[in-house]
């Protein structure tokens, strides 16, 4: 499995409005983090379309390792520090 870039060690706080789609990016690799910008060609990896159920600020995971994606678990802060990327999680 392809291993995904650690690309922040906290969530973004992002405003979303609802019922609008969302790619979040799920390598790392994308240069407009969380969301993707399509920087994971080839990588083996894909963004996450979701859809905003509810409109308001919600805190998307930047580490890649959460096991609810695209939100934020609390993950990033037990990731050992030398660490730059990890094979994600299964959901």
């Amino acid at each position: 499995m392809a291993k995904a870039k650690i690309a922040g060690r906290a969530p973004k706080d992002m405003d979303l409005d609802e019922g609008r789609n969302y790619a979040w990016c799920s390598c790392g690799l994308s240069a407009n983090q969380p969301m993707c910008d399509g920087a994971h060609g080839g990588c083996g990896l894909k963004p996450l379309v979701f859809k905003c159920e509810e409109a308001g600020t919600k805190w998307l995971c930047t580490c890649k390792q959460t096991r609810t994606p695209p939100y934020c678990d609390g993950t990033h802060s037990s990731l050992p520090a030398d660490v730059t990327e990890l094979e994600p999680p299964t959901t």
